[in-house]
């Protein structure tokens, strides 16, 4: 094995060395250096490595690893590949701490059948797959309970044996030794995966008879204790009771959950509402795990992310679930309280929590459980955090990139994806970490699409690498796109000639190279020819023609209009005419503030340092009049020692100080004279009363916006009069 490992490091030295180069003149720092781990990285500055010819097996593994999308995207490796690939990494580090004793047989054709798929779809060289295969069938004669006398023999190269002529005559293969006839289908003992004919019947060795097979397109010799018969099926069938058949499907369903069924309707404490669950059905049917959610404010992002969860809970065992947001949600609890909906705990994490996690990290080799669902500010992300401290004689704390293996989460949600668009940004490392090794990812911002189009290609770059590679893959998938959204929207809108302009579109579309005609495509334009349409026909098509986005399986988008009265605001203006006395003082408090603004800025000014006064008594009239005292005192003063200085900066014709002070007096005695009963509060008091009588007592809360102090407590003092329960929030 050591021989083995030692050709693939060579030959996987020299493929590197052909493939890197294309990526980038800066090859060896951006594709070597920086993705190694720390460990590795002070081992190429001490040793003074230059090139991929200094790295050892596991280095370049690493920077297979690190660079999977792509090299796989280049070489069209299949998705399998990276599970090998991993598997490599273990089989390389289990036999570079290998004691001196051999290993078992079945554990060595393990590992070496590994290596030989790693090494096939590397594209190594002949002489490498010659080895291994070797190396395989040395291991299968070691299994066979005559390995004594077969490894005297001559090992047979499954990739070049050559047929051996058939022996017949009973003095050489006696019946009683011979298991199985030519033409009978056998299979390995060690991999019963492998099936395959009996060709001939070779002459006994060693007391044990051989066969000759017909494996991959070529004989291939065994001996018959590597071989077993394949059992017969029986065909017998038995009735059973429909209530048994009942239950044998259901089993069947839940043992292979399907994409068309949800097994996690009723598992929260949350209002059915059909929209939310499009999300987890567009993540369900993806060809991976992954979906940015570009909902509208107010849909229930965080309720979709929830049912995501539980989905995924009940159809896999999900174990760790990592949530990035803004410091803000996560100082007030809004993710744990959320989450708490769902029947799920979630701690939070801190700068010094965060470093406790990465010293388990690192000294155990997997994520703290107790922190196995948690929730992770984006003011965490600093170099910090992903390169850990650095000092002259080495790291005093490791960073997340130095950690092998690294945290893998299950589920990794990220809030307000938009936080991490600039990819020079700690946070947009950081998150594409986590993302990197995580198994589904679910990205949440309220209106990416009106972001421009780096934007939007930084979220898919992170969230799929592997499909939206680079800016020119964006572009390319991306073209047809404004035309599909305008058909949409023409049809939206149902203006009168809406089908004629949305089968312009689409044709405009179809156009575009990167756009695939489907039948669904014919059918559409099929439907949009008809000479009307209905209503409900009209909102499918719309359905139908945003499925033909090239990122449809990677976006979910529900907007307000398009799911009826759930979230669409209603707004209803409650009218309240000032009484005469309430006029009477409001007209008065404007034209003395106007003398007092002309006396003391100009008449130009008037208008503009009005329009504060007239919002604060529009607002509460009752409210403001315990502040005039004070207010118009402050003004007066200022007026009193203009004139003491004879400033004759403006020259304005104004009334005297002396008739301001008999107009503001007047001022004073109207606001004292106000009528205790006050009709806005009355309106406004039987609103919040009506609000407490609705059926089940349900929807009974309300939130209340002032732009002023003086409302706010005003509205307060009345309505903890009125025995109703309140909270002030200032800000």
């Amino acid at each position: 094995m050591e021989k083995l490992l030692h050709s693939l490091t060579s030959e996987t030295r020299h493929l590197l060395g052909k493939w890197l180069p294309q990526f980038s003149d800066n090859w060896w720092k951006l594709y070597v250096l920086d993705v190694l781990t720390g460990q590795q990285q002070d081992r190429v500055k001490k040793s003074g490595i230059t090139d991929l010819s200094g790295l050892d097996l596991a280095a370049l593994l690493r920077v297979i690893d690190q660079n999977w999308f792509e090299l796989s995207s280049r070489h069209n490796w299949l998705k399998e590949g990276r599970n090998w690939l991993k598997e490599a990494q273990t089989i390389r580090n289990r036999w570079a701490h290998a004691a001196g004793n051999e290993a078992q047989p079945n554990d060595a054709h393990r590992d070496a059948d590994t290596l030989s798929r790693l090494a096939k779809m590397f594209g190594v060289s002949e002489e490498v797959l010659t080895q291994i295969a070797h190396y395989k069938q040395q291991q299968l004669e070691r299994l066979s309970p005559q390995s004594v006398f077969a490894q005297s023999l001559p090992i047979t190269n499954a990739l070049h044996s050559q047929a051996t002529p058939v022996i017949t005559g009973e003095a050489q293969v006696p019946a009683t030794q011979s298991d199985f006839a030519p033409g009978q289908l056998v299979r390995l003992k060690s991999n019963r995966d492998k099936t395959f004919p009996i060709l001939s019947i070779l002459p006994v060795v060693a007391g044990e008879c051989r066969y000759q097979v017909f494996e991959d397109n070529k004989p291939v010799n065994y001996y018959a204790s590597q071989l077993e018969s394949i059992p017969v099926a029986r065909e017998d069938r038995t009735p059973i009771p429909l209530a048994e058949f009942h239950a044998c499907l259901t089993s069947t369903l839940l043992y292979s959950p399907s994409s068309t069924n949800l097994y996690s309707l009723h598992s929260g404490r949350v209002r059915f509402v059909p929209y939310q669950y499009r999300p987890v059905l567009k993540l369900l049917r993806a060809d991976r795990p992954r979906l940015l959610i570009a909902d509208d404010v107010g849909v229930g992002k965080t309720i979709e992310a929830g049912l995501i969860l539980k989905e995924l809970q009940a159809r896999s065992e999900i174990q760790s679930v990592l949530i990035i947001c803004p410091k803000p949600l996560v100082a007030e609890g809004k993710w744990r309280y959320e989450m708490k909906r769902f029947g799920e705990e979630f701690t939070q994490l801190d700068g010094e929590t965060m470093r406790h996690c990465l010293r388990e990290t690192d000294r155990d080799g997997e994520w703290p459980r107790q922190h196995s669902r948690t929730i992770l500010p984006f003011s965490l992300f600093d170099d910090t955090l992903l390169n850990g401290k650095s000092k002259k004689h080495g790291k005093t704390a490791k960073g997340l990139r130095d950690l092998a293996p690294p945290p893998r989460f299950d589920l990794v949600i990220v809030d307000e994806a938009h936080h991490i668009r600039n990819a020079n940004s700690w946070r947009h490392q950081g998150v594409k970490f986590f993302c990197d090794h995580a198994e589904a990812v679910v990205f949440m911002t309220a209106t990416p699409i009106q972001m421009g189009n780096q934007d939007l290609f930084t979220l898919l770059n992170v969230l799929r690498p592997d499909l939206v590679i680079d800016k020119a893959s964006f572009e390319f998938m991306a073209e047809p796109n404004p035309h599909i959204h305008a058909a949409a929207n023409h049809l939206r809108a149902a203006a009168k000639d809406s089908q004629q302009q949305a089968v312009a579109e689409l044709k405009k579309a179809a156009g575009c190279f990167s756009f695939i005609e489907t039948p669904d495509f014919q059918r559409v334009l099929d439907t949009l020819a008809e000479p009307e349409i209905s209503p409900a026909t009209r909102v499918a098509l719309v359905r139908e023609i945003d499925r033909f986005s090239a990122f449809d399986s990677l976006i979910n988008r529900t907007r307000r209009r398009d799911i009826g009265d759930f979230t669409t605001r209603k707004p209803e203006t409650v009218s309240v005419p000032f009484t005469e006395a309430q006029r009477g003082f409001h007209d008065q408090l404007i034209a003395t503030a106007a003398q007092i603004f002309a006396q003391s800025h100009g008449q130009t000014a008037v208008l503009f340092m009005l329009s504060t006064l007239r919002r604060q008594a529009a607002s509460c009239l009752y409210a403001l009049a315990p502040f005039i005292d004070q207010w118009l005192d402050g003004k007066l003063d200022d007026l009193e020692l203009a004139e003491i200085n004879d400033d004759e900066t403006d020259e304005v014709e104004g009334l005297p100080v002396g008739r301001l002070h008999a107009e503001i007096e007047q001022l004073r005695q109207a606001a004292s004279m106000l009528d205790p009963a006050d009709p806005k509060l009355d309106a406004f008091l039987a609103i919040v009363s009506d609000k407490q009588t609705l059926p089940n007592n349900n929807n009974n809360k309300l939130l209340v916006f002032t732009s002023f102090r003086h409302t706010l407590f005003y509205l307060e003092r009345n309505l903890l009069a009125a025995g109703i329960r309140i909270g002030v929030i200032h800000g």
